[in-house]
């Protein structure tokens, strides 16, 4: 009799789009495992509460999870044990589940977001660095930002909701020195003409009618201007980046980050090459497909 498969997953809402299930079944299939990533769509907080519930049963399958919106603070707190940096970032996009039904939380998001940028040859180091959008995706980027030893310059943060941003630096100067931070109230006082590299970690721009954040006229050929969105691959915030000679990137690569250093805490082990290869063609590929 064959030994049922380990599961993984994502949870979040929604998360029909995720291109994670392809990455993480392909290393999978790679490393001859016998495990399958799923999808678990999660409407609301009371099945979030229901979902961990079940995760603790001595039964329950599951042995790892992705974390996506809008779980990713809330996840957090159901929690076992948190990782030192997931702690300081508030908020968890990787969990471990041991046999004993113990949970370990870990953020993979920042880490990824940096790894992203020393492939792109970006070093963050006394660099003036602008930052859209005040949710997941940016507290960790702001947290990373803050805690590595490449400490940027300066950090402008521009939110719609303005009150939303004031929250969440006031929540993470609890953890760690948030100085080099200052919210902005408006995307012209970004100073994005002096910015060496602009963050747009918003959903603004999955949707072709979505509205310009910035004005294309601020974009100048020193920068390099990241979009966390990887689908469509290039947003307009991009194209009008590229038209004005900026370097861009799209979140891809820190998807692709993310992802590996997610594989890593569930296996324990560090990924070889051949894999990661496998990996990332398969993400480009079904990134590619999906908007042809």
């Amino acid at each position: 009799m064959h030994e049922p498969p380990a599961i993984y997953g994502i949870i979040g809402n929604p998360v029909a789009h995720s291109l994670s299930p392809f990455m993480h079944n392909a290393a999978f299939k790679a490393l001859g495992v016998n495990a399958v990533y799923q999808l678990f769509p999660l409407a609301d907080d009371e099945e979030l509460k229901l979902f961990f519930k079940d995760l603790k049963e001595q039964s329950n399958p599951i042995f790892g999870l992705n974390v996506t919106v809008p779980y990713k603070e809330k996840a957090a707190a159901y929690v076992d044990v948190l990782d030192p940096f997931a702690e300081k970032v508030g908020a968890v996009n990787t969990l471990v589940i041991d046999h004993q039904r113990k949970i370990r939380g870990f953020n993979t998001d920042g880490p990824g977001f940096l790894v992203h940028l020393r492939e792109l040859d970006f070093d963050p180091r006394a660099k003036r660095i602008a930052v859209v959008g005040a949710g997941g995706t940016a507290r960790a980027v702001l947290s990373v930002l803050c805690l590595v030893k490449e400490r940027p310059q300066s950090i402008l943060l521009f939110n719609r909701t303005l009150s939303h941003a004031k929250e969440l630096v006031d929540d993470l100067s609890t953890r760690m020195d948030t100085g080099i931070i200052r919210v902005v109230q408006d995307t012209g006082d970004l100073n994005i003409e002096l910015a060496d590299l602009l963050v747009n970690t918003s959903s603004v721009g999955m949707k072709a009618e979505d509205p310009r954040i910035i004005d294309p006229s601020l974009f100048h050929s020193n920068m390099l201007v990241y979009d966390v969105i990887y689908a469509p691959a290039e947003t307009r915030f991009l194209s009008d980046a590229k038209a004005r000679g900026a370097k861009t990137a799209n979140g891809l690569g820190m998807l692709f980050y993310q992802g590996v250093l997610a594989f890593e805490h569930w296996a324990d082990v560090e990924i070889d090459d051949r894999v990661k290869r496998v990996m990332r063609k398969v993400l480009e590929e079904k990134a590619g497909a999906a908007h042809v």
